[in-house]
């Protein structure tokens, strides 16, 4: 992907996000149920698991089972929000980068989960062809992304409220980059990256600001937990889940101690990269990736 093609970026740098959405925008319904899901799909345990869009951290110690974890997002200021979370233990690798050009090699994670990420991707196949990229045969890929063909989306067009067709294959982009898919699309898409779709779930039922006002987050998610396993037969609500699997056999897992393994340049694609006074350094393009106070910094 050149520069003149690359899609925009949706960049959080400097945001409140952590506190304004989640820790004080009423939000506890919603992150009960993903966390709901998350404990359905994960595998008990892996090797070097990749999350990406991992913000401030909010989903991270839900990755307990597994060795090693790196938290890569566009913003630098979130990702030094996870590291204030989670500490700069050897377990956690943080990286900026941009999803359109990730900054690993070829087949080398087990697992990864894309959450709440998906609808800021003007160029979705070409996002997901990077996380495919990055993943090994046989690993396991757990992607949220939101449903342009839920039911408040359904009615609003019915009742002629909204002029965008829930029921179209292409995302509708309701605000600068935040886009809806369909559900059918977004399986085409899998499919045609050699994923094996395994298990859909639907989430958050009951997002109504009258019922999240009313009845407490706890209630709710109970009441979700019944209703996910429909994403099976049809999915109408307005966050989907979907665990999928890399088509052929697991081959043989990452190093963890040598960390400089995982990378290549994002810019030229070559690997290894050296290391020298702080930085990243690629011989083949001469380009200089700076780690910057524990966050490996691809971002350009």
């Amino acid at each position: 992907m050149t520069e003149e093609n690359r899609p925009p970026v949706c960049d959080y740098e400097g945001s409140d996000y952590q506190t304004r959405f989640w820790e004080k925008g009423g939000r506890a319904y919603e992150d009960g149920c993903e966390a709901l899901a998350l404990k359905h799909l994960l595998p008990k345990g892996g090797n070097l698991m990749l999350e990406l869009g991992a913000g401030a951290g909010r989903n991270t110690p839900r990755y307990a089972g597994f060795d090693r974890v790196v938290l890569l997002d566009y913003s630098r200021t979130q990702l030094q929000q996870a590291q204030e979370k989670l500490g700069r233990s050897k377990r956690y690798i943080y990286v900026s980068a941009d999803i359109y050009r990730l900054p690993f090699v070829d087949g080398l994670f087990d697992t990864a989960t894309m959450i709440r990420v998906l609808h800021h991707m003007a160029d979705a196949p070409a996002a997901l062809r990077q996380v495919r990229d990055a993943l090994r045969p046989g690993a396991v890929f757990i992607l949220e992304y939101a449903n342009k063909r839920n039911l408040k989306a359904i009615l609003r067009y019915a009742l002629r409220r909204q002029t965008w067709n829930p029921f179209a294959p292409e995302p509708v982009e309701f605000a600068p980059l935040n886009f809806d898919f369909h559900p059918r699309s977004v399986r085409t898409c899998l499919a045609g990256l050699d994923f094996s779709i395994e298990r859909t779930l639907t989430v958050s039922h009951f997002r109504v600001g009258f019922l999240k006002r009313n009845i407490p987050p706890g209630i709710l998610v109970w009441l979700d937990s019944l209703l996910q396993w429909t994403g099976a037969l049809f999915q109408y609500t307005p966050s989907v889940f979907v665990r999928a699997r890399v088509v052929g056999e697991s081959d043989s897992l990452a190093r963890l101690d040598d960390i400089l393994s995982y990378f290549k340049c994002p810019k030229c694609g070559f690997s290894p990269l050296g290391k020298h006074s702080g930085h990243l350094t690629c011989s083949s393009c001469g380009t200089e990736w700076p780690i910057e106070d524990g966050i490996y910094n691809f971002k350009d």
